[in-house]
This record gives C-alpha cells, sequence and structure tokens, in this order.
C-alpha cells in the first residue's frame, strides 16, 4: 500500500506534491508542539529550589499570588524573607506558614511601603539579607485599578502609585538582591507579569498597569539575556486570571486558580523558559486568544471592561450616599 501511495504521489503534477509536502510539514511541527506542550506542562520534572540557595526572598507575600508563592517555597524546604507594608499581616503570615510545616524553617520580615519612602525600603531588605544566600526572588508585588477606567479618569495618586509600585519597587528590589546572586554564581529571579500585557493584544481601561506590566515582560527578558552565563535564571510569569482580591475573584475553577494552585504550577517552571504561564489551562486559553482576529479581541476587552467600569462606578455612587 506504502509503495502503491508513493507511486500515486509521484504521478501527481508538481503543485499537488508541494501541497502534500508543506501539510506533511505542518502535521509534523503541530505534532511536535504538542509532545512538548505534555513534557512541559506534565511531565517535565521541577528543579530543585535549594540549588540555589537556602533562602527566598517574597514581596507582597501577605495576600494573592505573593502569599501563595511563600507557603509552597516554605514547604519546598526553603527559609523566607517576607517583604511587604503591614507589620502584623507579615507576622500573621509567618506564623501561619509556621504552623502549617512539621519541620520549622527561618522566617524574617521587612517592612517597606513600595509605594512611600522605597529607598529606604530597599536599604532594610539589603540589611535584611546581608550575609544570606537568597537564591529565589520572587518580585510579586504590585498594584491594579479599584476598577477599570478610562486614561484621562485615572487620578495623580493612582497613577504614580502605579509606575512606583508595578515598576520601581520590582526594579529596586532586584536591583538589591542581584549582587549577591552574581557573587554565588547562581540565582532565580522570577517577575510576575499579567496577561493583560501580553497575552492579550490590548487591555483597554486598565492602560497604565498594562503598561507596567509590559516593562515588567521586558526587563526580565533583558535581564535573562544578561545573566543566564553567570548562573542566574531570570523568567516573566505571565498568569492571567487568578482568585484573588485584586482581580476581584472569591472563588477558583478550572480556568481560575487559587493562589496555591498558581503557585504550586509556578514553581515547576522556575529556572526554565525565560517567559511562560505556568498554570496549563491557561496556556489553553492563550493558544485561543492568539488565533482570534487582534480586532476582535479588543472589542470584546472593550466590553468586558466597560462592564467593570459601570459596576464600579455604581458601588462608589452607593457609597456616597
Amino acid at each position: 500500500m506504502d509503495l502503491l501511495f508513493v507511486e500515486s504521489l509521484k504521478a501527481q503534477p508538481f503543485w499537488v506534491r508541494l501541497l502534500f509536502f508543506l501539510g506533511s510539514l505542518s502535521l509534523l511541527k503541530l505534532s511536535l508542539s504538542t509532545l512538548k506542550w505534555v513534557y512541559v506542562n506534565l511531565l517535565r520534572p521541577p528543579k530543585n529550589l535549594k540549588n540555589y540557595g537556602s533562602w527566598a526572598l517574597v514581596t507582597g507575600p501577605t495576600d494573592g499570588i505573593g502569599k501563595g508563592f511563600a507557603s509552597q517555597l516554605a514547604r519546598k524546604g526553603l527559609n523566607l524573607v517576607l517583604v511587604g507594608r503591614n507589620p502584623s499581616k507579615l507576622r500573621d503570615v509567618s506564623d501561619e506558614i509556621q504552623a502549617k510545616l512539621r519541620t520549622k524553617i527561618q522566617i524574617k520580615t521587612v517592612v517597606v511601603d513600595f509605594g512611600g519612602d522605597l529607598d529606604d525600603g530597599v536599604k532594610r531588605i539589603r540589611e535584611a539579607i546581608e550575609g544570606l544566600d537568597v537564591g529565589v526572588l520572587i518580585n510579586n508585588v504590585g498594584v491594579s485599578y479599584p476598577y477599570a477606567r478610562f486614561f484621562h479618569e485615572v487620578d495623580e495618586e493612582l497613577l504614580q502609585s502605579l509606575i512606583k509600585i508595578n515598576v520601581e519597587g520590582t526594579t529596586k528590589v532586584t536591583q538589591a538582591v542581584l549582587p549577591g546572586m552574581l557573587q554565588r554564581k547562581k540565582g532565580a529571579i522570577v517577575n510576575i507579569g499579567s496577561g493583560a500585557a501580553i497575552v492579550i493584544p490590548s487591555d483597554p481601561l486598565y492602560a497604565v498597569y498594562a503598561a507596567t506590566k509590559a516593562y515588567i515582560d521586558q526587563f526580565s527578558r533583558c535581564l535573562y539575556v544578561e545573566y543566564k552565563k553567570s548562573g542566574i535564571d531570570v523568567q516573566c510569569q505571565v498568569p492571567l486570571y487568578v482568585a484573588t482580591k485584586m482581580a476581584s475573584i472569591k472563588r477558583s475553577s478550572f480556568f481560575v486558580p487559587s493562589t496555591d494552585g498558581y503557585a504550586r504550577a509556578g514553581l515547576r517552571w522556575i529556572g526554565y523558559e525565560p517567559r511562560c504561564t505556568p498554570y496549563w489551562p491557561h496556556s489553553l486559553l492563550w493558544s485561543l486568544i492568539y488565533v482570534l482576529p487582534e480586532s476582535v479581541v479588543d472589542a470584546w476587552r472593550l466590553w468586558f471592561c466597560l462592564g467593570i467600569r459601570k459596576r464600579g462606578q455604581l458601588k462608589d455612587s452607593r457609597k456616597k450616599e
């Protein structure tokens, strides 16, 4: 049968044989891509994070994804430096993590208001990590809009907060931790980006937030290239929706993981690709969005965010009554 098929193919016009060849290549490429996706998402073993160092530093660890990462890193046996603005919440998270562990770890807390005197805060971070082999840095701290709004509706306070916390905070913490990693010639830096800047072509009514996360993506990629030969793995993780207060989502689902669920997936990807979406159902959504026309995604996103804006304005008006 194979010989008959080959002979039959040879008898076809050149353009038919060319189309068959191109179709075969496309099918092979799709098959290899599918096998790679299955391997990296479901079968690839995670790296031993302790090989980077015995300490991990997490910013924004009192809630959301940051808290999930802190808990999961502790389960891996890493000591923690937790950096946030609320001392009582830092203590509560520290106590909660210790209570859930069979083997105690060391936890240090550093109070830093990323929207305040950042230089003084970074100075305290440098002092806290002096002499520690901080091998993993999770730059998670970030803020978004209270709800969707047009750019001309973004007040000065919110504008400054978005840029200072999302951009300057991540940049300066990285600058504080990186020298120790260079000295030890090993380390992993994970910057939390957003699908708002990378997966979708635009995020209308969240323009400044999306732009700050686009900075995180490019910043991460540049550092990945700069330091990959120095033993330092830099990565931008790109979550879609996660059940957090920032996203105003209370319940997790198949496509919306809990913070612990996302963090577990996130740890498995540390040390691999420079940009990734660790929670595998998110990658399915990314693939779907990728094949749609950008104009369709733009229109859907504008409609979706206008709905969020309307509900937010209604909630504000009720508070004023």
